[in-house]
């Protein structure tokens, strides 16, 4: 009893030594609010929101202009997390983002998203939701993702209302992306509107190489004990 007492502590030990190195997610602002407190005209020289759900991934350098401009203020705009599956990401809702019969409001909405250290970004969706009030309006939301390190292009999206609207995208995984998205919306006959916007994205870990060195070392040393205890046992 004592000897499978020592080889559960240190089989614990070796685990706890070995997963302990890899870094601990940092903490959060809450959600939600509105799209000006996240810009830089709110005053915040670095504003930043942190999502947490299946992921913690960090948005930063939100920018927002609208075609009317003026149209559609950004304090008409909530921001909320959004999880869906193993995506994370932000949720935008407006009862603004409305083009009426015969007109047009197109929409530009970035920002950066960043995972945490030691983890890479590897694929993202995007979702809309809104309608054309049975008219021949439209609505579009097209994006390019880029590394936002090293400006590397890395691919794009487009959700459309009639049509698909959502669209996905898988890629080599990346610490930071800069999301550019545009937004068309046509009225057509009876007028259209964009009445929800969903991004979310998921990440992987990608453990340091000083950690796996350690977790190997912790491992081999468990299996040596291990070995060397069922041979005192049979003796």
């Amino acid at each position: 009893m004592h000897r499978r007492s020592l080889f559960l502590t240190l089989a614990g030990a070796f685990l706890v030594f070995g997963l302990g190195t890899f870094e601990a997610r940092a903490g959060f602002v809450p959600l939600p609010t509105t799209l000006d407190a996240l810009l830089p005209s709110s005053g915040n020289t670095a504003p930043f929101t942190v999502v947490v759900g299946q992921e913690t991934l960090t948005f930063s350098n939100f920018s927002y202009s609208t075609i009317p401009n003026g149209v559609a203020p950004p304090s008409g705009i909530g921001v909320s997390p959004f999880v869906f599956g193993n995506e994370t990401g932000l949720q935008f809702q407006s009862t603004t983002w409305v083009a009426a019969p015969g007109a047009t409001l197109d929409i530009t909405l970035s920002f950066v998203v960043t995972a945490p250290k030691g983890e890479l970004i590897n694929d993202a969706v995007l979702l809309i939701a809104g309608g054309n009030f049975q008219g021949t309006g439209t609505v579009s939301a097209g994006e390019s993702l880029v590394n936002a390190v090293t400006l590397a292009p890395i691919g794009t999206m487009e959700a459309a209302i009639p049509g698909m609207p959502s669209a996905s995208l898988a890629f080599p995984g990346v610490n930071s992306i800069l999301v550019t998205k545009g937004i068309l919306i046509t009225g057509g006959t009876n007028g259209a509107q964009l009445s929800v916007l969903k991004e979310g994205f998921s990440s992987t870990v990608v453990p340091e190489p000083t950690s796996m060195a350690l977790l190997g070392i912790g491992m081999a040393g468990f299996f040596t004990y291990r070995r060397l205890f069922k041979r005192t046992a049979a003796a």
